[in-house]
């Protein structure tokens, strides 16, 4: 993100967690503050009722792929497929428009970004991962979400039941720290 604002954004993974989703997005709207969800195509294909309250939110959402397939090991026609039928589809449920896209588990390739590029998108990595998905450790991810914040950064989660627990934990320390929280849209400007 731009180091010249004091901004950082909360980067929500989606391809599974949806239980998850509707209390992360309660605790947003109570702390007033929007996240990004990166949407995964084949997750939104069997959940567009939860997809309709992120769109109803104060959040956006960008591309996170169809099959969180590892786009480095991808063709040219394979990155346009994954990225492109999630924008499809994102497009015909919602009328939107996406133009960020974060590659599952961060793996791309020189063909990754032209196709992205090619299809108006820009590609958003993290600075901050919490690896929630992985370590089921409440403190830990409060830890690595919070600790060393720094202007532009951005947090890496995923809809898990050990980061809700710790959500408005994060949130309110983000705010205690006296950093805004944005859209990654607005934290890249």
């Amino acid at each position: 993100g731009n180091i010249e604002n004091n901004n950082v954004s909360l980067m929500i993974n989606v391809y599974w967690g949806t239980e998850y989703i509707e209390p992360m997005l309660k605790i947003l709207n109570d702390n007033n503050v929007p996240a990004t969800f990166f949407i995964g195509g084949s997750w939104l294909a069997q959940n567009n009722s939860v997809f309709d309250l992120i769109l109803n939110s104060k959040c956006e959402v960008g591309n996170h792929g169809y099959n969180h397939k590892d786009h480095a090991k991808l063709t040219k026609k394979q990155n346009l497929d994954e990225i492109s039928n999630t924008h499809t589809l994102v497009k015909n449920l919602s009328k939107r428009e996406m133009t960020l896209f974060a590659p599952p588990s961060g793996s791309y390739n020189k063909q990754t970004l032209e196709v992205a590029n090619s299809l108006g998108y820009k590609t958003i990595m993290w600075s901050k991962d919490t690896i929630d998905w992985r370590d089921q450790n409440e403190d830990l991810i409060y830890t690595r979400a919070t600790k060393n914040l720094a202007n532009g950064d951005l947090i890496l989660m995923h809809p898990t039941e050990c980061t809700l627990k710790v959500f408005d934990k994060i949130i309110k320390e983000i705010k205690n720290q006296n950093f805004n929280i944005v859209k990654v849209s607005t934290n890249i400007q």
